[in-house]
């Protein structure tokens, strides 16, 4: 690996030209791709193997034309001045909405809230269903504006009108989060490598590799039925790895030029032996998003293939780009240790030969392991202490700001018609294979209608074939709560004992109980996804550090830094501290994609800065260190610049917890502090204290297994053995023998 990589970096070196031509080409395709790629409509949704997507898909066939699963508003009104809604002032004002509101080619229906009884008892408010032949992610812009425009017409003759309803779900506004991501890797990698130029190579090659991927993906989104989530994630992956792979490379070749190689040599030495660990790195973190196929929800399959491919440029561009720049900047990227003169290069140290940071801590580490191994798993243990009141959910419009429409629509309707109004249960009873349907039917709704936390049971409608119904059923709790959960489950339950009794089929559906399976499914996979993930990666790494012990210790790690970031998630997010800080609204349920999420995502990256540190490690006590000097070592050469790269992460992530939308709230925040944790004190402080502990045992490898493994190379030994032969040819590139 280390020879062929090595290889490769020296002539991206010397074929520069060519190789930066490869990836403008590359970057220009993609761009025209995605320029002339026919427009998209958001993503489908659909959950397989859930019983709230079989009634949809049940509804579907039963009742064509009905877009069971197309997106829904509810636009509410509330009288002023404790008027009345049925004051014929407001009535007018109100029929005249909803003759706007049907003036729509994406609309399917809206119902008056005079004709359909959707006036509360007191007559204070009233609302308006509008029901669309699309989903809430296949709505036109046009068809959203619509809506808005109809509700500030109704604004205007003095009703307070609020709308609620999946139909104005948009992509989330995160602001300048990128912007602010990259400008915080620009100070970082300005004050780690003091050179503006060595800064700006890995901000070039990530914003190239990002480009690449996000217009890829935007050229392939009509085809492949992609979102713009699936863009986000990749943006948000590409850029912060793309950053993480390419200092890594360009720290290695200034160090390799500090100890006097000349630049194309440094540059193969770099991508040799940095790069190695780049791959592994990179391999980690697509096994980990290509992993979250597991769950079996096609969005969050597609979402996690599309940030694997991004990563999958990243490492590629590292690798080749990455040399082919550091030959065009020449002499003006400095060796470590030296700074331009633009940032004090040229000044004499302060106090020379005095070891830096990273060496001075990892002297501690060795002399006080113990000390610092306790103390970091239980500062981590204590982080955690949260994590076992976790409460999983997925956010309603009731988890929304209170500054937006959507949460005002939905407080309107809790006082006018009660909490559960906001998440009606859809009951889907399909009577086609029994004798009686109408009997059915009413044995459905009045076996309902004993259930606690049941406010109204509508009649059932049955469709024309007259063999399948819908009852609609109005929770007395609020959609996220956990008795609302509870009456699913009891529906359901008598819907058993009817099918036994009368031979029909009942399925609850609607977006409460589409909610509640999803959040059932994720935490289904939830564990297969944890063993296939570190399994694969646990393999993955035995070949690269030819240990067992230190993959396993690596894999118990990245546990805890979870488990510490759940515990932070929950304590911020749904009991509630520090939620002004956040600007957390509202508390409640942790988003039930959360742990798997934060699984997949933080594992692959965890990996990143453990395959970074140790294999320096590992390269050391290879090349006759002892362990507690080759522990020291790896400090010396790899903490700065794991510590920018982790600063740079928690940066991009960071960005995220000042969007709107409290989903990508969270999700900011988990994968910042996640980051926090597993690079600051499981890589920096629990790492080194474990192997200090361990000794010449954390390289232990059974001798059948070392002769059955790979020889990989990751710490470049066949590259010191071909240096020490002597192996140049006539234009100065080596042609190496095989350790």
């Amino acid at each position: 690996m280390a020879t062929f990589l090595y290889k490769l970096g020296r002539l991206a070196f010397r074929r520069r030209h060519f190789v930066a031509l490869i990836w403008v080409a590359l970057l220009t395709l993609a761009g025209v791709g995605a320029a002339s790629a026919p427009a998209a409509g958001n993503t489908s949704f659909s959950i397989p193997g859930t019983e709230a997507q079989k009634a949809f898909d049940l509804l579907e066939a039963r009742f064509p034309g009905m877009s069971a699963d197309g997106a829904t508003a509810r636009v509410v009104f509330k009288a002023p001045g404790g008027g009345k809604m049925t004051d014929a002032g407001h009535k007018r004002a109100v029929e005249k909405t909803v003759e706007e509101l049907a003036d729509g080619s994406e609309v399917a229906s809206v119902a008056d809230p005079y004709t359909g009884h959707a006036v509360s008892k007191d007559g204070t408010v009233a609302y308006a269903s509008v029901k669309y032949k699309v989903s809430g992610m296949e709505l036109q812009d046009s068809t959203r504006d619509a809506l808005k425009e109809a509700a500030q017409h109704a604004r205007d003759t003095g009703l307070t009108v609020e709308v609620g309803g999946d139909a104005l779900n948009a992509t989330p506004e995160t602001g300048s989060s990128e912007i602010i991501g990259i400008a915080i890797a620009a100070v970082v990698l300005v004050i780690t490598f003091g050179s503006l130029l060595a800064a700006g190579l890995p901000l070039l090659t990530a914003i190239i590799g990002v480009g690449i991927g996000v217009s890829s993906i935007t050229a392939l989104a009509s085809a492949l039925d992609l979102g713009s989530t699936t863009s986000t994630l990749a943006t948000m992956i590409g850029l912060a790895v793309g950053i993480d792979y390419a200092l890594f490379i360009v720290s290695r070749y200034r160090a390799e030029l500090a100890e006097g190689r000349e630049r194309e040599e440094a540059a193969g030495r770099a991508v040799g032996t940095a790069g190695s660990a780049v791959v592994f790195a990179g391999l980690t973190v697509v096994i980990a998003l290509v992993g979250l196929s597991v769950v079996n929800i096609p969005m969050l399959t597609k979402m996690g293939v599309a940030a694997a491919g991004t990563v999958a440029i990243a490492v590629l561009i590292a690798l080749t780009m990455i040399p082919a720049l550091l030959g065009y900047a020449g002499r003006k990227v400095k060796p470590a240790g030296q700074k331009s003169r633009l940032l004090g290069g040229g000044r004499t140290p302060k106090r020379p030969g005095r070891p830096n940071m990273g060496t001075r801590w990892a002297s501690f580490v060795v002399r006080r392991p113990v000390a610092v191994l306790l103390l970091g798993v239980v500062g981590l243990g204590a982080a955690a202490v949260p994590a076992a009141s976790l409460e999983l959910g997925l956010p309603d419009d009731g988890s929304q700001p209170v500054s937006t429409t959507q949460r005002r629509a939905y407080d309107l309707l809790s006082e006018g018609f009660g909490p559960g109004f906001n998440g009606p249960l859809m009951v889907v009873v399909d009577a086609k294979d029994s004798p009686a349907p109408k009997a059915a039917f009413a044995e459905v709704r009045a076996r309902i209608k004993d259930l606690d936390d049941v406010v109204t049971v509508t009649p059932a409608a049955p469709n024309k074939a007259g063999d399948t119904a819908t009852i609609t059923v109005v929770p007395r709790s609020k959609p996220s709560s956990a008795t609302t959960e509870d009456l699913v489950h009891a529906i359901r339950d008598k819907g058993t004992d009817i099918a036994r009794e009368t031979g029909s089929t009942v399925l609850v559906t609607g977006s409460t109980a589409m909610n509640i399976d999803v959040s059932q499914k994720l935490n289904d996979a939830l564990l297969p996804y944890l063993a296939l993930v570190v399994g694969l990666a646990f393999l993955l790494l035995i070949v690269v550090f030819r240990s067992v012990l230190v993959p396993l210790k690596a894999a118990l790690g990245f546990l805890l830094s979870v488990l510490a970031a759940l515990g932070a998630v929950v304590a911020v997010f749904q009991w509630g501290w520090l939620s002004g800080l956040m600007n957390v609204e509202q508390t409640g349920p942790v988003m039930s994609m959360m742990p798997i999420f934060m699984v997949g995502v933080v594992f692959g990256l965890a990996m990143d800065y453990e395959v970074f540190l140790v294999t320096r490690m590992r390269e050391a006590y290879v090349h006759g260190e002892t362990p507690g000097q080759a522990v020291v070592t790896g400090f010396r050469h790899g903490a700065r610049v794991v510590t920018a790269a982790a600063v740079i992460m928690i940066a991009v992530f960071s960005g995220f917890i000042g969007s709107s939308e409290s989903m990508v709230k969270m999700i900011g925040f988990g994968l910042a502090i996640a980051v926090f944790f597993d690079a600051f004190l499981v890589r920096m402080a629990i790492v080194p204290a474990v192997l200090a502990l361990l000794g010449k045992r954390a390289w232990w490898l059974p001798t059948w297994l070392d002769r059955a493994l790979p020889n990989v190379d990751v710490e470049g030994e066949g590259l010191r053995t071909a240096a020490g032969h002597g192996n140049t040819d006539p234009d100065g590139e080596k042609e190496l023998v095989r350790a």
